[in-house]
């Protein structure tokens, strides 16, 4: 019975995988405590008050339910309200929509969806591009969209009890009285209507506001990264803090689908139950390519894997390095079949042997290219060495003469009467027969190139 509940558990996590819902968790509710600076909600003898110019009376509004309303009371009736006071409503303005920590993932209906060996980055956790948007029907919010993209595309938002899945019905409700006091900042929600095109994935979308999205997270758990226990922790792309485990990045072709392969990943290998602690992150982000150190403007799009694990000490992300191996082990086999060209994985764990980060190439494709160009450095190594040494002749392979000139040097010539040589004349002085004397009235001139006579006369 336990083993056909979790498979139906797989497949309820397989089957909301295609479509992604996250939902808004903050309000502006009266009944929310957490609004309030005293950490609870008004009671009949205090005296609520909301801040100048931030919600009432200039540009602010009381949404309330059917048959709801406020009344003035002496309060006699409340006497759980001690001798009352001024409570002050918090301030909403600091929620921000790139705050991880004020998203949770929802099916469809907007129940919450329970967390399981499948999460997301950092970067991944605020709503990205395609992705759909819940804010609870009968709740008011406020949220500043400040952004480092002038706007911001989401499949569509669910607001008020509406779902608005196109550019038109956003449009119209954007004109409406309650969206400026809901949305405020420098970025423009857009509605798409449209899921991702490309059945290999596509990128979230939100790495302009990386650096926005770990202020906020890093602002939320202490303006820290915890310590992490494995020596060189791994940094995945779009997470903010290093990680104990293994990353792996995989090269992919046309034939490549994303979903698919996620979902063999958690079938085949993730519900193992050596791997119950182990949590995997898979998505498609682009990597800048750099050449000699120097980033370059352009990215290469691959496919990331990220595996954690809750095991502790030395044992740390050993876990993950075995379920990383398997995977690797799996594209060798496999690759080419699911539309895989290469993969590289790194590991970092809690163990001194293996704290060092490593990297493992598999795929028989990439092998192969290595092995070739390693090759052909060796054969043209070893003829150069051969024809060096004299025991190779190629005549159609000439050596440049300063190679010759380094190893044989020229000895010095010995001392004569014929003075030095001018290497800004090449011309060698008459020379007369053996026996024969030079005629003294044998006059040689030479032409100085750095002297003009002209120069003299005066």
């Amino acid at each position: 019975m336990r083993r056909l509940f979790f498979l139906l558990g797989v497949l309820q996590l397989l089957a909301a995988a295609a479509a992604v819902y996250k939902q808004w968790i903050p309000n502006t509710n009266f009944e929310t405590a957490s609004n309030w600076d005293k950490g609870r909600v008004p009671c009949a003898r205090d005296t609520v008050h909301f801040e100048k110019d931030k919600y009432l009376p200039l540009n602010g509004e009381f949404v309330l339910a059917a048959g709801a309303g406020f009344t003035a009371f002496d309060g006699s009736w409340d006497p759980g309200c001690d001798s009352g006071g001024t409570v002050r409503f918090a301030d909403a303005e600091q929620h921000s929509w790139f705050d991880p920590t004020l998203w949770r993932d929802v099916f469809p209906s907007g129940e919450l969806k329970p967390s399981g060996c499948v999460f997301s980055v950092d970067e991944e956790r605020v709503p990205c591009r395609y992705d759909d948007v819940i804010f609870p029907a009968e709740t008011s919010f406020r949220v500043n969209t400040d952004s480092s993209q002038q706007v911001i595309h989401l499949r569509s938002i669910s607001v008020m009890g509406q779902v608005l899945s196109t550019p038109e019905s956003w449009a119209g409700y954007l004109q409406g009285p309650s969206a400026p006091l809901q949305f405020h900042g420098n970025g423009t929600l857009q509605v798409t209507g449209t899921g991702c095109p490309d059945r290999s994935g596509c990128a979230c979308g939100n790495a302009p506001d990386g650096p926005r999205i770990c202020a906020a997270l890093l602002r939320a758990s202490g303006k820290q990264c915890p310590v992490p226990v494995c020596q060189s922790p791994l940094q995945p792309l779009g997470h903010c803090c290093g990680v104990c485990g293994a990353t792996i990045n995989l090269d992919f072709t046309p034939d490549f689908d994303l979903q698919k392969y996620q979902d063999r990943l958690v079938q085949e290998l993730l519900s193992q139950p050596k791997y119950a602690g182990v949590q995997m992150a898979v998505s498609k982000v682009h990597k800048a390519q750099t050449f000699l150190g120097i980033v370059s403007r352009s990215s290469t799009p691959l496919i990331q894997i990220v595996l954690i694990d809750d095991r502790v000490g030395a044992e740390t992300g050993t876990a993950a390095e075995q379920l990383a191996a398997d995977i690797m082990e799996d594209v060798a086999q496999h690759g080419k079949a699911l539309g895989i060209s290469g993969g590289k994985m790194e590991v970092a764990t809690g163990s001194t042997l293996s704290g060092q980060r490593g990297s493992h190439t598999l795929s028989r494709i990439t092998a192969g290219t290595v092995m070739g160009l390693l090759f052909g450095l060796m054969f043209l190594g070893g003829i150069l060495f051969l024809y060096r040494k004299g025991k190779l002749r190629l005549p159609a392979l000439r050596v440049p003469q300063t190679w010759d000139r380094l190893e044989d040097p020229v000895s010095p010539a010995p001392a004569s009467d014929k003075g030095f040589d001018n290497p800004m004349f090449n011309v060698e002085p008459p020379s007369a027969d053996p026996g024969e004397e030079t005629p003294k009235d044998l006059q040689v001139f030479y032409l100085n190139p750095l002297y003009d006579a002209s120069e003299t006369e005066t």
